[in-house]
């Protein structure tokens, strides 16, 4: 299986780590990358986890008019590195879109260990999100539900 690079913000470490499933990351994104802001939101990281810090400190304090700090940072480094970003929140998401930063949520990873065979559903996982207060739209949950082919058994 071919991993991809990518930087992390906390929402996506924070989620998976409350449903035991923080492994995944490791599973599928080599290497793991986070800015300082994002470990210090998060606390204590695996060790497959490489925090650096954003170069360009402007770019950082720009984005810190629209998204809060880790995602400022997050978004800088990925922007910096030329990395995908696992983004859950709009507003980043669309700070990180005009900087043309890959996008990836947290659900879109669930969606691929599902498809390389990480996880066998993703239902088991959405559900445990759910239960431990990640959101999750109704809209985003049917279609990744529909892509994993899960809604037969709705």
């Amino acid at each position: 299986m071919v991993k991809i690079a990518a930087v992390i913000d906390s929402a996506c470490l924070i989620g998976l780590e409350r449903i035991g499933s923080l492994d995944l990351l490791s599973s599928l994104i080599d290497p793991v990358m986070v800015p300082p802001a994002v470990e210090s939101e998060f606390g204590p990281l695996p060790p497959w986890v490489v925090v650096q810090a954003p170069a360009d400190e402007g770019m950082v304090a720009a984005l810190r008019l629209v998204v809060d700090a880790g995602e400022s940072e997050a978004i800088a480094l990925a922007y910096e590195k030329g990395m995908r970003i696992i983004l859950d929140d709009r507003k980043a998401r669309e700070a990180a879109r005009r900087l043309g930063v890959p996008i990836t949520g947290t659900v879109g990873l669930l969606l691929k260990a599902k498809e390389t065979g990480v996880i066998g559903s993703i239902r088991q996982h959405l559900d445990a999100l759910d239960a431990n207060q990640f959101r999750i739209g109704a809209a985003l949950r049917f279609e990744a539900l529909r892509l994993a082919g899960e809604l037969a058994s709705e």
